[in-house]
C-alpha cells in the first residue's frame, strides 16, 4: 500500500509518500515540499500548489492519502490561508479519485510517537526511526507529512485486518 500524507500550508505544503517495503517494513518512497511565492497572490499561489500536488499524484500513483486537519491557529489569517491550502489538497485528492483519510495533528503524533502531545523533535526523531532514515527528514513541513502518511498506513492497515477477519 502506498500513501502520501500532506502537511497543508500555503507558503509550504509538505508531502511524504511511504509503502510497504519488500520486507514488510514501511519504507520511504519520496518526500519535500510544494512552494509558492509570498509575494505571489493567492489565487496564484493556490492554482501553483494544485498542479505541483497534481505533478505528484500521477508521478506516484499513491493508493491512498491523508491530510492533516487544521486544529488551532491563534492567527485567523494564517488559519485561513492554511484552510485554502488544505482546500486545494483535498480538491485534487477527490478528482484523482484518491481514497482519503483525514487527522488531527494529536492523532498523528500518538501513532508515530506514541504520544499525542509529543514535540515536533520527538515526531521527527521517530519517523527517522521508524523509517530507518540516515538523517531527520527536512525540512519539518516534509516530515510532518511523512508523519500524516505513517499515521494513515496504520490506521488503514488496521482497518484491512479487521475487514479480512470479518
Amino acid at each position: 500500500m502506498r500513501v502520501l500524507g500532506i502537511d497543508p500550508g500555503t507558503a509550504t505544503t509538505g508531502y511524504g509518500i511511504v509503502e510497504d517495503g519488500p520486507d514488510g517494513e514501511l519504507r520511504v518512497v519520496a518526500y519535500g515540499t510544494v512552494l509558492t511565492p509570498y509575494d505571489m497572490p493567492m489565487a496564484d499561489r493556490l492554482r501553483s500548489i494544485f498542479e505541483q500536488i497534481n505533478g505528484i499524484l500521477l508521478l506516484h500513483q499513491p493508493d491512498c492519502a491523508a491530510v492533516e486537519k487544521l486544529f488551532f491557529y491563534r492567527n485567523v489569517t494564517t488559519a485561513m490561508a492554511v484552510g485554502q491550502a488544505r482546500g486545494v489538497a483535498l480538491l485534487c485528492l477527490s478528482l484523482a479519485g484518491v481514497p482519503l483519510g483525514e487527522y488531527t495533528p494529536m492523532e498523528v503524533k500518538q501513532s508515530v510517537s506514541g504520544y499525542g502531545n509529543a514535540d515536533k523533535k520527538q515526531v521527527q526523531q521517530m519517523v527517522k526511526v521508524l523509517l530507518r532514515m540516515e538523517e531527520t527528514p527536512k525540512p519539518d513541513d516534509a516530515a510532518d507529512a511523512l508523519a500524516v502518511a505513517m499515521c494513515h498506513h496504520r490506521v488503514e492497515g488496521m482497518a484491512r485486518l479487521v475487514r479480512r477477519a470479518e
